[in-house]
């Protein structure tokens, strides 16, 4: 068997794999739902979100452990995981060769090195700058999660990194090695006094262009919500994505791209591959020439996937081990092996070191600019509501993907990416739309914290979420809290009788209470033209029929103290009385008023959890009339309203 049907098998075994994770990602216990497969593994063996996790938080979520093999992988054989394993790149091929015939002129010039295929080194600097960003904080200073040992490691490495960019520009190393050594130092005296919370935060942005956290993305938020639209293999009602366009348009724009460049995005935005080159430019196995010169027939080129140039000086940290080549060499001057390729080796494309230090710089800013309206603090916005077992903001956002994994799993798909209307850092995590669901978060539901694969939602019990047993002190994990808008609530502001919220609120006690309190309509009085048992005919204007059935409407004299007889049902000139008895004590000629018995409701912030269950009942559509915010979180003290 040839080594390129091996690769394809590969491939397509991975693929299978992957594909049938996130069709299981389904709340349950079935053999074909989530219990006992390892839906996260793809996500885990990326090395590139585990390293990001680790500088942002200082800890290593033990389910990322898994990446380590991944690494030792690539350090022996090269990008092995780009080309054998990963399922975007399988895809990225798939369409890259069913498109083959849309690319006009010699293949081999399609596949030529670009100097663009040094973005994914300058983005992957970005994002692990933005992940490390508080690593130069000092010891003393408030918030450090490193110790000084590691931190001083940091600052040698930050130097001899300043100094190879510097070098460049500035003619005198010792001039170059002073302003290396000076800008160092005064970043980390910066750290020492200024506010590390503001100044040197970190954030974790990865989840943004890692190839498999971008796949799970777009699995779990646009193609299997379609699947349930149509086949209803999963879910019995349509699920609904809030920015699902958006999402699926930047899934469908990854993959039709490679028609016009095969693997588009694995040569120019793919920063996972980009560190995988990084550690895999001088592995142990590679392609490589038998003979410095050939007949230069470029059959080999024509091939590549990764864009390496396998037919000159070979580009060891784009090649993808596609393994094309090999049989495309017609004189078999190309094989695998440990020594390097006769005709040369460059380890990495063009990337220049003064590009490097500005992506960096970029990535150790870009986080205090992300915060600097205070969404992940002090102005975070009200309708970020997270999830119950989310870690504090900016914790949250040190660790969360934004793979999607919650959002599939959630039984009501009341989990949705968020907008960009929360803050461009919180972009595509998971937040609360208690809208669009069937409904809000469930109480006996812990589904979301066992399958985040970074405990960005960390795992909880049952026990901890509903406030029993031994976490019964502590109280239930909050959301947030509901909050009545009277100007649109129907009991409020319309006089019209309406219970919906305190009916459905799972809570109990109920964590929404209701006051009575009776109203006079503002049609009538009529006179009592006559009385017949329960039927009671009024002389006047006609009502609507219906407008006062349901048990919440009375008939009473004008001017009684009483509420007055409850009324079953009318039509346009009579009301039915809910018992025939009543109609005796009516007399004809009467004057008579129709009022209303309201239930105005009133929210318990101590018993509030925030489920949301509330907001989606509430039959005024649009804007509901009782809403959800993230005042009173379990995860932030200070945003607590009390427990009275």
């Amino acid at each position: 068997m040839r080594i390129v049907t091996v690769r394809r098998v590969s491939q397509i075994f991975f693929l299978g794999w992957f594909l049938w994770f996130c069709a299981v990602t389904t709340f349950g216990e079935g053999r074909f739902q989530v219990r006992g497969w390892p839906v996260n593994l793809f996500l885990e063996l990326d090395p590139l979100p585990a390293l990001a996790t680790t500088l942002a938080t200082g800890t290593l979520y033990a389910g990322m452990l898994w990446a380590l093999a991944t690494v030792a992988l690539t350090v022996i054989v090269g990008r092995a995981f780009c080309g054998w394993i990963c399922p975007f790149g399988t895809l990225h091929q798939a369409i890259g060769w069913m498109g083959r015939s849309f690319l006009r002129g010699d293949r081999a010039r399609v596949n030529r090195p670009s100097q663009w295929q040094g973005v994914k080194y300058y983005l992957l600097a970005v994002l692990l700058a933005s992940a490390a960003a508080d690593l130069v904080r000092g010891s003393a200073s408030p918030g450090a999660r490193w110790p000084m040992t590691v931190q001083a490691a940091v600052a040698f490495g930050a130097v001899v990194l300043a100094y190879l960019a510097l070098s460049r520009v500035v003619r005198s190393r010792g001039r170059a090695a002073a302003w290396s050594l000076a800008l160092v130092v005064l970043w980390m005296l910066a750290g020492r006094v200024l506010p590390g919370d503001e100044v040197f935060a970190s954030t974790d942005l990865v989840g943004w262009l890692s190839p498999i956290a971008f796949l799970t993305r777009g699995m779990d938020t646009v193609v299997l919500p379609l699947l349930d639209r149509t086949v209803g293999l999963f879910f019995s009602a349509p699920r609904h994505v809030q920015g699902g366009a958006l999402l699926g348009i930047l899934l469908a724009a990854s993959l039709l791209a490679n028609l016009a460049i095969p693997r588009f995005y694995c040569r120019f935005l793919c920063p996972s591959g980009a560190l995988m080159g990084l550690l895999g430019r001088n592995s142990l196995w590679r392609v490589a020439r038998t003979t410095p010169a050939c007949s230069n027939c470029k059959a080999c080129d024509a091939d590549c996937e990764g864009a390496c140039e396998p037919s000159g000086t070979i580009r060891t940290a784009e090649c993808v081990l596609c393994m094309n080549c090999l049989p495309a060499c017609k004189e078999g001057v190309i094989t695998f092996r440990t020594r390097p390729s006769e005709a040369g080796e460059r380890p990495l494309p063009d990337v220049s070191r003064r590009g490097v230090l500005l992506s960096l710089a970029s990535g150790l800013a870009l986080p205090p600019l992300l915060r600097l309206a205070g969404e992940a603090g002090a102005s975070t916005p009200p309708a970020l509501v997270r999830p119950p077992g989310a870690l504090p903001e900016p914790e949250f956002l040190d660790r969360c993907l934004r793979c999607g994994q919650c959002m599939r799993i959630c039984p009501t798909g009341v989990l949705q990416p968020a907008g960009i209307d929360t803050g461009v850092e919180a972009l595509w995590t998971p937040v609360l739309n208690n809208r669009i669901g069937t409904s809000g978060c469930q109480p006996n539901c812990v589904a979301c914290g066992f399958v985040c694969p970074t405990a960005a939602i960390r795992p909880f019990t049952l026990d901890e979420k509903l406030g029993r047993g031994d976490h019964h002190a502590t109280g239930p994990l909050k959301m947030g809290c509901a909050f009545i808008d009277r100007g649109r609530c129907l009991p409020w502001a319309m006089g019209r009788p309406c219970i919906v919220c305190q009916e459905n609120c799972p809570v109990s006690p109920k964590a929404i209470v209701l006051e009575s309190w009776v109203e006079t309509l503002r049609e009538g009085p009529w006179d009592v033209a006559a009385i017949d048992d329960a039927t009671v005919r009024l002389d006047g204007a006609p009502l609507r029929p219906g407008r006062v059935a349901g048990g919440d409407y009375l008939v009473a004299v004008v001017g009684t103290p009483e509420p007055g007889l409850r009324v079953r049902d009318n039509t346009a000139d009579q009301v039915v009385l809910a018992r025939p008895e009543d109609g005796a004590l009516l007399a004809a000629g009467a004057r008579v008023e129709l009022r209303v018995r309201l239930h105005r409701p009133y929210i318990d912030p101590g018993r509030c959890t925030g489920c949301g269950v509330c907001e989606h009942e509430c039959p005024v559509v649009g804007l509901r009339a009782v809403r959800i915010t993230s005042e009173n979180e379990s995860r932030d003290p200070r945003r607590s309203m009390g427990r009275g």
